[in-house]
């Protein structure tokens, strides 16, 4: 049976569940790396991506977002010319209590009795204009990135847009985005 698609566990509609104790087998996180491109450069502009709506967002959806927004700056911008970070980091365990269907399912399924459920896999909650992914990079590349972090959106299970944290007012005014 395959996994359930990722808009069955978008809302968070119930209390975080983050407890080790009661997990006896923790399902390892997809996400490879949390910090890509050059971690100790000093960039003089800075933009997020920001998720608009709360919600749940699966460890499988960061790591397609990751994978996305870095392979365009790698091959766009090298290496050396970008730091990338994920600032969501999955810490909720979803959990799914299994039921068998088809006929004469009801005369071997318990239905709800000990409906805990098992774990399935984690997500990172998201609170309403929360920075998901953040790229710093030099005043050359700032298309580049904005590309990169519009390609990460659509990965994201919340309407996303996109911030400038650091820029110099007159550059953001040379490229049309207000004062």
């Amino acid at each position: 049976m395959g996994k359930r698609p990722g808009h069955c566990y978008r809302e968070a509609d119930r209390p975080p569940f983050v407890r080790k104790r009661y997990i006896h087998r923790q399902p390892a996180s997809r996400i490879v790396s949390f910090d890509m491109g050059n971690t100790g450069g000093d960039f003089e502009v800075e933009l997020s991506l920001v998720g608009l709506e709360r919600c749940q967002i699966r460890h499988q959806a960061l790591e397609a977002a990751r994978i996305a927004s870095n392979r365009h700056m790698t091959k766009t911008v090298g290496r050396k010319n970008y730091h990338l970070r994920i600032r969501v980091k999955p810490y909720h365990y979803l959990r799914e209590n299994k039921m068998i269907s088809g006929a004469g399912a009801d005369r071997v399924q318990d239905g709800m009795r000990k409906a805990f459920g098992k774990v399935i896999g984690v997500a990172a909650r998201v609170r309403p204009d929360q920075a998901l992914i953040t790229i710093r990079t030099d005043r050359a590349h700032i298309q580049q990135a904005m590309r990169a972090l519009k390609k990460a959106a659509p990965k994201m299970p919340t309407p996303c847009k996109i911030n400038f944290d650091k820029i110099d007012p007159q550059l953001k005014r040379k490229l049309g985005y207000g004062s």
